[in-house]
């Protein structure tokens, strides 16, 4: 994890937070490795941007945090964020990959594109 965070923070222009949150109990995300600066240490699946990521399995590209009912502000000169959930190959949610930048909309459907298919051939044989 610290490998994959290291390498997407440090190819993305607008990256200025990268990590993960692990599912460590039901319901409830944990920090895991991460680059930039300090993040929220537990995020419920009930709570912002990551939790709905974690709670909906799907992808949340939010443009404006700002406009996010619930957003947790870990920063507050986020100004958007790409959440990915992050399954196992038997499709257990292992966690979300978490992207901020203090860039109005940084991430676009090409980032989705191919960090998708990353995180599933990375985490293909992970467990928690």
């Amino acid at each position: 994890m610290a490998t994959v965070v290291c390498e997407i923070h440090h190819a993305h222009p607008f990256a200025d937070w990268t990590g993960f949150y692990r599912v460590v109990a039901p319901d409830l995300l944990k920090i895991g490795p991460y680059q930039g600066g300090h993040g929220c240490l537990v995020i419920p699946f009930s709570r912002g941007v990551c939790g709905a990521a974690a709670r909906t399995g799907q992808v949340q590209n939010v443009p404006d945090v700002d406009a996010f009912p619930d957003h947790i502000a870990c920063a507050s000169s986020t100004r958007s964020e790409l959440v990915l959930p992050v399954w196992n190959g038997k499709g257990t949610l292992l966690g979300v990959l978490d992207l901020d930048s203090d860039t109005p909309a940084a991430f676009t459907p090409e980032d989705e594109a191919w960090l998708v298919p990353l995180l599933a051939e990375v985490f293909q044989d992970a467990t928690l």
